[in-house]
């Protein structure tokens, strides 16, 4: 009879470890392509990405740089004030992007030019995420802005 009790406790343990190990596998694989790296400009200089690798590129908008072509065609060069990135993009652009903003764009590195899929814009040049906050709060230079 004990035999049997601890046959079924390995049973269940094996069990109970192929079931994670499964369920691990394909969370990953779910997230394969929700995976984006962050780089700036000056990572992209020195180290540029493959032409398939999808990443964001951050960075500010450089002044003058803002071209509107026709159609959708947009291009602009992101600064990180190291180095700077041409970037194309071919689909409506956010209303808040302006010269000097800054910016995130999601797509490849080719030839030279990061061609973005996908824009993103700050919504409020006084947002600033709470644990950005509470560091800013212990080194004693956060400052409250007021509307």
């Amino acid at each position: 009879m004990k035999s049997l009790k601890k046959q079924r406790r390995i049973q269940v343990i094996i069990i109970t470890f192929i079931s994670l190990a499964l369920s691990t596998a394909l969370i990953g694989y779910a997230m394969r392509d929700g995976i984006n790296f962050f780089l700036s400009p000056s990572q992209v200089f020195e180290n540029p990405p493959n032409k398939n690798e999808i990443f964001r590129l951050g960075g500010l908008i450089e002044e003058g740089s803002l071209v509107r072509g026709a159609g959708l065609e947009i291009k602009f060069i992101v600064t990180d004030g190291n180095a700077s990135v041409p970037v194309e993009h071919n689909d409506v652009l956010p209303a808040l992007i302006n010269e000097g903003e800054g910016v995130i764009a999601i797509g490849t590195y080719a030839d030279g030019k990061f061609l973005a899929s996908k824009i993103l814009a700050k919504h409020d040049e006084n947002y600033m995420p709470k644990e950005v906050i509470d560091a800013l709060k212990e080194q004693g230079v956060y400052k409250e802005v007021n509307d």
